[in-house]
This record gives structure tokens, sequence and C-alpha cells, in this order.
């Protein structure tokens, strides 16, 4: 199977940067790939720090029938939490966005590490 594997550091800068690998690597299939890769890296630049060194990995293509995409980062203790963000709430709408579009999502705990993962 067809992947795609880059390590950055996470910092604002560095979201276009992803989806435009994304674009290239999945296509026009590339938009809800995007989204989720935004809506990841911006978790990690907000609750860990920006800076933080993350792997993004994107397995299939847009021809695939599902492609995952992954993001992992060195803290295994932040986890990623699902909430309802109020209309008042200026941020808080990430990960039900990524909930929204992916056909199921989750997080996998590595030895000093976490991927949080998403199936399209």
């Amino acid at each position: 199977m067809n992947s795609l594997t880059i390590r950055l550091l996470a910092v604002p800068k560095a979201v276009p940067l992803a989806r435009h690998a994304v674009r290239e690597h999945l296509g026009d299939a590339s938009h809800d790939a995007e989204l989720c890769v935004s809506e990841l890296l911006a978790n990690v630049i907000t609750h860990l720090g920006e800076g933080t060194p993350v792997t993004l990995r994107i397995t299939g293509t847009g021809r695939a029938a599902r492609t995952r995409v992954e993001l992992t980062d060195p803290d295994p203790r932040v986890w990623p939490v699902l909430r309802q963000a109020a209309d008042t709430d200026e941020s808080g709408r990430g990960l039900a966005l990524l909930d929204a579009v992916a056909l199921r999502w989750g997080v996998i705990r590595g030895l000093g590490t976490k991927t949080v993962w998403c199936e399209l």
C-alpha cells in the first residue's frame, strides 16, 4: 500500500506545508484528510506546545477504499478528548470536526509516544 511519512515540528507554519504534502499524495480526494491533518497538528500545538516533534503518516491513496491518517507525538500522557464546544467558545471543535468526517478514529499509546489516527 502506498504511504507518505513526514517528520516535522508542530508549528503553525507547518500546517499548510503538511496539507500540501497530503494533497500531493492523495490528489483530488484529499480534502477530508487535509482537514484532519490540520486539526491534529493544531491539537499538538495547543496542548503540547509549538516545536513538538511529530510524525505524520498517510496510508493509502485517494483511490484506496480507505485512507488512514496518523499523527504521532512524544507525550503518551496527554490524550485528545472529544467535547461539546459551546456556541460562544472560540476553540474546541477540532476533534468534533475529525469525528464528523472520519469513519472512525482513536488513540494508540506507544513506548513514550501516542498516535492519534483516523480512517476516511
